[in-house]
Order: structure tokens, then sequence, then C-alpha cells
């Protein structure tokens, strides 16, 4: 089984349009996981039915018992967040500005703040219009923890590609370097980068390699829309031979994508000419995988 991460050093590069291209043309033979759970956005292009839903919970937040609070005011006074108020006498915490310390918890005379678990997000598993599984997740507003949700998506698509015996899993990763990046790069066979010739796309790129490198894991590059920049598309060229990352492919730019996505398709569900190049896309990274294989 391959497990192949999808990622880009910043965001707007086309990752998650490339992501979806891929994963109709591995069909039902894949897992897809969308572990950019900070702003996901797979399921406009994969129509996942969300058939089976799980709340998740992570972190603390604190919880203040109207029965037993005395109205001091200690636990105000002392949260550095300013997450506790008392609008009408009454104290509530703002779940948003509440850090989950406990502080208040130890503060209170009454003993009429407890730490509860945090509903954080929702999981989805689905069947996508591709006929393959896709493991999702919706991160709640203002939660935090996604690198904990991501590696619940990804440890729920690879247990699902064993049972199901699929060959691939596909990974939509988060955008830039952080803890969500780290955590969908955890056990991946293959990373494929997107990017972009401008002079952020060239620095991004670097940077996102920079952090692959420490999880010595291969990478193949695709540079989209590389016609809006002859110089900086071969500034990015020569990255990639002096990185010994493999150039997948160029993909020029085209209001067809645009109009796919207005449709809430992937570009090779329209009438295009880019199927010939996603498939040779596909090809390369097979060959590129059963290589290292032997």
């Amino acid at each position: 089984m391959n497990e192949i991460v999808i990622l880009s050093g910043k965001g707007g590069t086309g990752k998650t349009s490339i992501t979806a291209t891929l994963a109709m043309l591995a069909g039902s033979d894949a897992v897809i996981a969308d572990c950019d759970v900070d702003a996901a956005n797979m399921h406009l292009l994969l129509k996942p039915d969300f058939g089976k839903g799980h709340d998740f919970y992570s972190g603390e937040l604190a919880v203040i018992n109207q029965d037993q609070c005395t109205r001091c005011g200690i636990c105000e006074e002392k949260c550095r967040f300013h997450a506790i108020s008392s609008p009408g006498g009454q104290f509530q915490v703002n779940p948003i500005d509440c850090e989950g310390c406990g502080y208040c918890e130890k503060v209170c005379p009454a003993h009429a703040i407890t730490m509860q678990e945090r509903f954080s997000g929702n999981l989805y598993i689905s069947q996508t219009k591709a006929g393959s599984f896709m493991v999702h997740a919706r991160l709640d507003i203002g939660a935090e923890n996604s690198g904990k949700l991501v590696a619940r998506v990804k440890n729920e698509a690879k247990s699902l590609a064993v049972a199901e015996k699929k060959q691939w899993i596909i990974v939509d990763g988060s955008p830039g370097i952080g803890c969500p990046v780290i955590s969908s790069l955890s056990g991946a066979t293959y990373v494929i980068l997107v990017t972009e010739p401008t002079m952020s796309g060239l620095h991004d790129l670097k940077r996102i390699y920079a952090v692959i490198k420490k999880f010595r894991i291969k990478a193949g590059c695709i540079i989209n829309k590389y016609d809006l920049n002859a110089n900086k598309t071969n500034e990015i060229k020569r990255f990639l031979d002096e990185a010994e990352i493999l150039h997948l492919a160029d993909i020029p730019y085209d209001i067809l994508f645009t109009q796919a996505m207005v449709e809430g398709k992937t570009i090779i569900e329209i009438q295009s000419p880019y199927k010939p190049v996603f498939q040779q896309i596909w090809s390369k990274l097979s060959e590129q995988l059963n290589h290292k294989k032997q």
C-alpha cells in the first residue's frame, strides 16, 4: 500500500484541485484523506455522501456550575486569557478564548469550575463519486489541536485501506509547514509538491522541502500555472534538479480549471485537453513507487 501526500508551501497553488483529479484517476482502488482540516474543501469536488459521522473531542474547556458559583469574581480576575466575563453578574466562559489551562479551576474557592473534554469538530467516513472511500473532517470554529484531528483522519484512512485492501491512500495536506503538515507526513510513502512560478511559491516550496527532507521521504513536484512567469519557472526547475526532486509535470494557466471548480468537478470531468496530462502524472508516480519497492 502506498500513501501519497500532496502538499504546497502556500495556499492557492491548486493543490486540492490536483489532489481531487488524482483521486478520480485512482478510483475505487484508493482511500482519500482530506487532512486540510482547518479549511477542508475536497468535498466540493468529490461529493462525499457524509455517510458516517463521529464527534471529535480534544483538549479541555472550563465549565462553571452556576448553582455552586458564589460570584466572587476570582476566576475572572485571574484568567490571563480574558476568557471569563460576568454579564448581568453571572460568570461565563467564552469557549473561543479559553485555553483549557485549568488555572481557574484551581483558584475557585467554591469549587464551582470543572475542566471538561472539549468538542473540537466532526470526522466523516464517506463514499465519493469516484467510487472511493473518503475520510474527512470539520474543525469547530475557534478549535485548536488540528494536528490531532489530522492524525485521527490519517489513522482512520489507513485502517480503512487495510480492511478494504486498497492499493493507495491519497492525502490532501494543509498548506504551510505547521503542525497539521507534520502530522500528515507521518508514515507517508511519497510526497507531491504543488507550486506556482511566483517569488512566494518558490520560497515556500523550499521551506516545505526542508521539512520533507527531515522525514527522508521522496518527492515529486508539479508546477501549476507554469506559463505565468517563465523566469520563475526556470528557477523552480533548477531548484528541483539541485534537490533531486522529480519534476512530474508543468500545468498551464487555463480558465477551464476555474470552470470545472464552479461546476463542482475536476478538470478531467469536463471537456478539456488535460486528462492525458494527469494520466501521465499518475503513470510517472506509479513507476516511481514501483521502482522504489524493487
